[in-house]
């Protein structure tokens, strides 16, 4: 992902985390059909710094699991929005409150962010458990989806050998643990592995496909009936919106701590 480390509040975030994740999975619903089903052209707000702002008028929030109390999201719901639960799935961040439980042999190379490296994906008798608990948090606090970050490490030099068949294997678990729960789950970036795994996700979320001319690889989603929540950083809203619109994105221009301010196409 493209952000800057957050601010710490590691005891509050301790104590919400240690009342949730021992709380087992609940009946997944039958066929799905009780899942959130987002569909191509829906706006949205992506904050992940800052003070939360809730009253952009859009149906969609996407803001962070741990950083946000189940007293936001509810408070979203209130106000007719749908809300997603941005987790880091791929990569290790040391400032989380659950950071001690990860093994430092799954701890691989940084990925460019501080504080944050990839984790050895292949390792999912470490890191299923570990998400596991992650998503339950999700869950408990009322969560509508979950976007799981830094799903493509295989295409990255994380400091183990990982294939194209590992990441399919590890993103499909993801999806299932989101399912288990209830919840809608998007495929972050990953272009790549759309053909084979936009039966296992719910919408996609993307950073910077406009810039390097990658959109066309996320119309796979769109014609599926599947939303593609779109970002760009560099880019003025004139020089990717008319694209954006015509593949029916959800696209908006952020800033990259992605903090309050959008423009929206």
């Amino acid at each position: 992902m493209r952000r800057p480390r957050p601010l710490l509040v590691l005891l509050a975030l301790a104590l919400l985390l240690a009342g949730c994740t021992g709380a087992p999975p609940p009946e997944p619903p039958p066929d799905g059909k009780g899942r959130w089903r987002p569909a191509p052209g829906l706006a949205w707000q992506w904050q992940l710094s800052g003070r939360l702002d809730p009253t952009v008028d859009v149906p969609v929030y996407d803001i962070d699991g741990f950083d946000q109390p189940a007293a936001a999201v509810a408070d979203l719901h209130r106000r007719g929005r749908k809300v997603i639960c941005y987790l880091s799935t791929g990569a290790w961040e040391d400032w989380r409150p659950d950071a001690a439980k990860f093994p430092k042999a799954v701890i691989g190379r940084g990925n460019g962010w501080e504080g944050e490296w990839w984790l050895d994906i292949r390792r999912t008798d470490v890191l299923e458990p570990l998400m596991a608990a992650r998503i339950d948090m999700c869950r408990e606090k009322g969560f509508d989806a979950v976007e799981p970050d830094n799903m493509d490490g295989y295409r990255n030099r994380t400091g183990f050998p990982l294939t194209a068949a590992d990441q399919l294997r590890y993103n499909r678990l993801i999806a299932r643990l989101a399912h288990e729960r209830g919840l809608s789950v998007g495929l972050k970036n990953d272009l790549d592995q759309i053909p084979e795994l936009l039966g296992d996700f719910d919408f996609a979320v993307n950073e910077q496909c406009a810039q390097y001319d990658e959109c066309g690889d996320l119309a796979p989603f769109i014609r599926a009936g599947k939303a593609v929540f779109h970002v760009e950083y560099e880019l003025e809203t004139g020089e990717f919106c008319p694209q954006a619109e015509r593949l029916r994105m959800s696209s908006i221009r952020k800033e990259y701590e992605l903090g309050v301010w959008r423009k929206p196409c």
